[in-house]
């Protein structure tokens, strides 16, 4: 069984749907500014990427809009454009069983605003104020079940949770239920960490750039680095069995080729970060080799230690800057979840186009040993993409995406 990816959806920082983030990070356009979400004067975060003109009730009914968190309600979109790109609206779904459709999310921050505003209610004003929906709103599978309700997918369904490494782990895991029996698995994720509740706990890890300059606020793998810019947003894809995909005339952008993951020894024990060896793991499953790798999608924290480590894992792989390495996600922010499926959207992206879109604003220091791709588009033949993730805690995740031969 070959997994393909025959639809994909987009909603980001610098794009609402597939081609305008696509034109947007290829020209370096960059989505990150001030939080305009709360106001958030005396938050040490200055800087993040939200994504501007997304309302809700542009693409949903009010009833669902009420009903829903923004993380949820972006997912919906974006999962509403992948099938509708992959000719699977209601009637192109005609041909499949309730139960060969699956719907696999990854989530970490979950429904964090309308959690809160729903506790506000409850402390401020008596718990006749909440909604009903704050049950189900805020919980972290929320989104897989109203894709699921949505469709009409009855398949496997399941949400993973860890952290920037969830876009990757439901990939490999929608990938396993490909192989189960289902024909198609909805999967990816989106995040939406910008309520005041989330930026605190995002804070709490010591991890968020505090500059002001959205220019300056981001940089991995430069010496100037200080954190990284959280942001909402993701991708959701729609994967399907080749044989469905080719039964019904559809090519695809790309093959989910190989997946891994790995947990990261307990600090302090003196082992070495496992990153490297997910990469590895997933380029065993593929059936590739370091020279067949024709790009690196990096996890880029923007955090000095952390980018000391991946450079070590890549450099070990491929060799001192062998392999072009990039981080379009530097013009986005680390959306958590959705980050890596972003990545695996614009890895295949880059696939079809045959050109790696740029890091943006970074001066990479040479003592990472990276050929980072920076300030423009390299235009080169892309048959084979990696891309990495990394979660709090010590998740590590790596796919590997194939061109999809004629």
């Amino acid at each position: 069984m070959t997994a393909v990816i025959t639809g994909i959806g987009v909603v980001a920082p610098n794009g609402l749907g597939v081609e305008d983030y696509w034109a947007a990070t290829l020209a370096g356009m960059s989505g990150l500014g001030p939080l305009t979400r709360f106001d958030a004067t005396g938050y040490p975060t200055k800087v993040v990427g939200e994504v501007p003109g997304f309302t809700a009730t542009d693409h949903l009914t009010s009833r669902m809009a009420i009903q829903t968190d923004r993380w949820t309600q972006m997912a919906l979109y974006a999962s509403d454009s992948a099938l509708l790109d992959a000719g699977l609206d209601a009637a192109g779904r005609e041909d499949f069983d309730e139960y060969e459709m699956a719907v696999v999310t990854a989530s970490s921050s979950a429904g964090n605003e309308f959690g809160q505003r729903e506790l506000g209610r409850l402390w401020s004003t008596g718990p006749e104020h909440v909604t009903a929906y704050q049950s189900i709103a805020w919980f972290y599978a929320a989104t897989t079940g109203q894709i699921s309700i949505r469709n009409g997918m009855r398949g496997p369904c399941g949400v993973l949770a860890s952290e920037q490494a969830g876009g990757l782990d439901a990939l490999a895991h929608a990938r396993r239920v490909l192989g189960s029996g289902a024909r198609l698995v909805v999967t990816g994720g989106t995040e939406a960490p910008l309520s005041p509740y989330a930026v605190v706990c995002l804070q709490s890890t010591g991890a968020l750039s505090p500059s002001a300059d959205p220019a300056a606020a981001y940089l991995p793998f430069d010496d100037r680095a200080g954190g990284y810019v959280p942001g909402e947003g993701g991708a959701m894809m729609v994967l399907e069995d080749d044989a469905s995909a080719k039964a019904r005339g559809v090519r695809g952008y790309g093959i989910v080729a190989g997946c891994a993951s790995t947990f990261d020894p307990r600090p302090g024990s003196g082992k070495p970060p496992n990153l490297g060896r997910a990469a590895e793991l997933a380029m065993a499953d593929a059936g590739v080799e370091a020279g067949d790798v024709d790009v690196v999608f990096a996890d880029a924290t923007g955090i000095p230690a952390l980018d000391e480590r991946e450079a070590e894992a890549i450099v070990a792989l491929f060799g001192h800057r062998a392999v072009p390495v990039t981080a379009p996600k530097t013009m986005t922010g680390r959306l958590i979840a959705g980050g890596a499926a972003l990545d695996v959207v614009t890895a295949v992206l880059a696939i079809r186009d045959g050109v790696i879109p740029p890091a943006t604003n970074i001066r990479p220091a040479e003592r990472y040993g990276l050929d980072l791709v920076v300030g423009r588009a390299r235009p080169a033949e892309v048959r084979t993409a990696l891309v990495l993730a990394r979660g709090e805690g010590g998740f590590n995740s790596a796919a590997v995406l194939t061109k999809v031969p004629r």
